[in-house]
């Protein structure tokens, strides 16, 4: 099912993220005080308008109250972001994820209600030591302390395998998510579906059952 987002705050990570879901085909509102920031994202955005994230009488009549999943990210100005997620929690927005500028910003984020706290950074270096580990390991996206979502490249032992046969539930502990084939997500398939050469297999589990699949099984 698509769902609607929102981007509060265009700046570099705010801005990338309009982007990477307009190649979703998503319906995206971003929102931006600067002019020049908001004309530049209307190309992307399927609506992109100069306003306040915290200014609830302005965001009710861009109709926020329909988004079912807003990102707040304004850099250093952590006034505006507290403010904001505080308002969209309030309109009763479903998820609500903001940037952090540093820990104690997470903490604040946290405490008013923020559905999760990105940490950029901290996040980045993570995604890079365990590219470092493992060859295999594509992207890593931590979900909470001790539990992930992996992206791993297939080795040869896999390639033919039926999905039913790997049983990674049983054999790992770990969730099958979906299949990455060239520019395909197959998320809909039958057991009967055949581990191919190039595949990228993504699964999400507790972070160590991971690494026993990705040291073991992949």
């Amino acid at each position: 099912m698509d769902q609607t987002f929102a981007v509060f705050g265009l700046g570099r990570f705010g801005g990338s993220l309009v982007k990477e879901l307009s190649q979703m085909n998503q319906e995206i509102l971003a929102v931006d005080l600067d002019p020049e920031r908001v004309d530049y994202y209307t190309q992307f955005a399927t609506h992109a308008v100069v306003a306040s994230g915290y200014d609830e009488k302005a965001l009710r009549a861009l109709g926020v109250r329909n988004i079912d999943h807003a990102f707040v990210s304004f850099g250093e100005n952590i006034q505006a972001s507290v403010l904001t997620t505080m308002v969209l929690k309030e309109l009763g927005i479903p998820k609500v994820w903001a940037k952090a500028h540093d820990e104690n910003h997470g903490k604040i984020l946290e405490k008013i209600g923020a559905d999760r706290v990105i940490h950029p950074e901290r996040d980045m270096a993570k995604r890079i030591t365990h590219n470092l580990h493992s060859s295999k390991i594509i992207d890593f996206i931590e979900l909470s302390d001790t539990y992930s979502i992996a992206e791993i490249k297939v080795t040869e032992r896999l390639i033919g395998k039926r999905l039913a046969d790997l049983d990674l539930q049983r054999n790992y502990n770990v969730n099958f998510v979906a299949l990455q084939r060239g520019n395909r997500t197959i998320l809909s398939f039958s057991d009967e579906e055949q581990v191919q050469a190039g595949d990228l297999i993504i699964i999400i589990g507790n972070n160590e059952d991971i690494e026993k699949f990705d040291t073991q099984g992949s």
